[in-house]
């Protein structure tokens, strides 16, 4: 079963809130890194999330379905040329700890269940972030190339993420986020979507990823980064 945070963790996490909410402010507004930037009318038969194979425990998990808002599809990429290391070298190094390309102002991945220095299909995280949430995720699926997360109870999204590398022409390099999700809660929907704070924050986080990944394993950014969303209407039930 996910750990819960304590009534003390979430007091002391609000408290912080203001503090990483300035810091990760004050980087968004002095980022330099090229943005490409698009937002399309996606469908659920397109776009849907991953179906979860039946090994994976569903207990808990936070579907979109469970959230509150616009259900969205986006995808956050980067390619690099000349890179270092293949895709699936890049992505062992990542799997045996995702610390190594997130900015810990922004968040900070600590497992709580699982073998460290490895990732499997079951294990869980508890993800730390400039918030009132946590973001308590389980693996969903692993191949030498990517990993999914689903989100359980208490995250701040309803759905999955995944990260993935593939190596393309030329020796270049292309790392991905993506995610399938709706808000996890009603505040979290008013902070994404009304305030628009927190669907800043999250694109910041994860632009600032990918330039860790350029970073550690470049190479040179081949292009801007580019991030594309589709907005879908859930079906009715």
């Amino acid at each position: 079963m996910p750990r819960k945070t304590s009534v003390a963790h979430r007091a002391v996490t609000a408290a912080t809130w203001p503090v990483g909410i300035v810091l990760t402010g004050y980087a968004y507004v002095w980022r330099i890194t090229p943005m490409s930037r698009a937002e399309v009318e996606g469908t659920w038969e397109e776009d849907r999330p991953p179906e979860l194979d039946e090994p994976v425990d569903q207990t808990e998990v936070q579907r979109p379905e469970d959230g509150n808002g616009d259900y969205l599809r986006r995808r956050y990429r980067a390619v690099i040329a000349e890179p270092s290391k293949n895709a699936a070298q890049v992505m062992e190094e990542i799997q045996g700890d995702p610390n190594i390309v997130v900015p810990n102002a922004l968040a900070r991945f600590g497992k709580t269940r699982g073998e460290k220095g490895r990732m499997e299909v079951g294990d869980e995280f508890l993800i730390r972030m400039p918030g009132p949430w946590d973001g308590p995720v389980r693996v969903c699926e692993v191949t030498p190339t990517s990993f999914r997360f689903i989100t359980l109870e208490g995250h701040i999204e309803a759905g999955q993420i995944e990260w993935r590398a593939r190596d393309e022409e030329g020796g270049r390099l292309a790392f991905e986020i993506e995610s399938w999700s709706r808000p996890g809660d009603w505040l979290s929907h008013v902070m994404h979507h009304r305030l628009r704070m927190a669907k800043e924050v999250q694109l910041h986080m994860w632009i600032s990823v990918l330039e860790r990944v350029i970073r550690r394993y470049g190479g040179r950014r081949d292009g801007p980064v580019d991030m594309v969303t589709r907005r879908v209407d859930l079906p009715v039930a």
